[in-house]
């Protein structure tokens, strides 16, 4: 997903938790369910950063170098400007754009 169209919040919001938890059933699962897809969303924003950044990798290191290399400076700083992988999560869920499932409501379907 590309996370630098989203329209999260970059600043913290208070929200109504409850109000929230409608859709879901119980503001205990909604909590874990955004908990869950907040992990998701930091280790793909995480591994993106991390291969974008291998592209600069030395394999030595030179003071001058790390002066120099403004682009990685610049890709650092817009990752770090980007919105909190919590606030993409709770965006999706009012978007209702996550798909979720309880496990115990699909055994009893069988």
């Amino acid at each position: 997903m590309d996370y630098k169209k989203t329209n999260a919040s970059p600043s913290t919001i208070t929200r109504d938790v409850i109000s929230m938890s409608d859709e879901v059933g119980n503001v205990y699962e909604s909590l874990v369910l955004l908990s869950k897809r907040s992990n998701q969303i930091n280790q793909e924003i995480k591994e993106e950063l991390t291969a974008k950044l291998e592209e600069f990798a030395t394999t030595h290191d030179n003071l001058e170098e790390i002066f120099e290399n403004r682009e990685q400076i610049e890709i650092s700083k817009f990752y770090e400007r980007l919105p909190k992988p919590t606030s993409i999560a709770v965006q999706e869920l009012l978007e209702e754009k996550i798909y979720y499932r309880k496990p115990e409501e699909s055994d009893k379907m069988v």
